[in-house]
């Protein structure tokens, strides 16, 4: 919708196996408010899009995915005082739904830089499975086919965290 579409797309390009753009066969996005009812939203916004998509059958998958994403991008998206401007010219937190023919990905972006998950590691243990942000992770990872994250460039500050799903043909 409009540039920040395009602006978001590119680090999130470098991020995935190589796709070509053009070939991008649907496309939406949606801003959502920094607040955890945010996750209701996002997730009827899912459902609408696949259901356009002919994907209803991945719904379960993508909406699990989905809200895990956008709940840890509220955490960092939520202000903790008052020293947030009350008006921001960008939202906060995007999510944004791409499909190509094999292929449908989940991007969500956020405006903190630190690395998503610090929890989540392939030396994951009983003690810190727990940790918020490396259960949810761990959940992404299960349900969907790939995940990742890149930090953003230019004026858009934050990162975008990115899980693939593979499609049938």
């Amino acid at each position: 919708m409009g540039t920040n579409g395009s602006t978001m797309l590119e680090p999130l390009r470098q991020g995935l196996p190589p796709v070509d753009p053009t070939a991008v066969s649907g496309s939406a996005s949606c801003a959502l408010p920094a607040r955890f009812e945010a996750v209701r939203g996002a997730r009827t916004f899912t459902r609408s899009t696949l259901s356009q998509w002919g994907l209803d059958d991945r719904f379960d998958d993508v909406s699990l995915v989905v809200s895990e994403l956008v709940t840890n991008a509220l955490r960092h998206a939520l202000p903790e005082d008052s020293r947030r401007p009350a008006a921001e010219a960008e939202p906060p937190v995007r999510l944004h739904l791409m499909r190509w023919s094999t292929r449908l990905v989940c991007a969500v972006r956020d405006p903190s830089e630190d690395r998503p998950g610090g929890a989540f590691s392939p030396e994951r243990t009983e003690e810190n499975f727990d940790l918020e942000s490396g259960r949810g992770l761990f959940l992404v990872d299960s349900y969907s086919d790939s995940w990742g994250w890149h930090p953003l460039a230019g004026r858009l500050t934050g990162k975008v965290v990115w899980a693939l799903f593979l499609l049938q043909d």
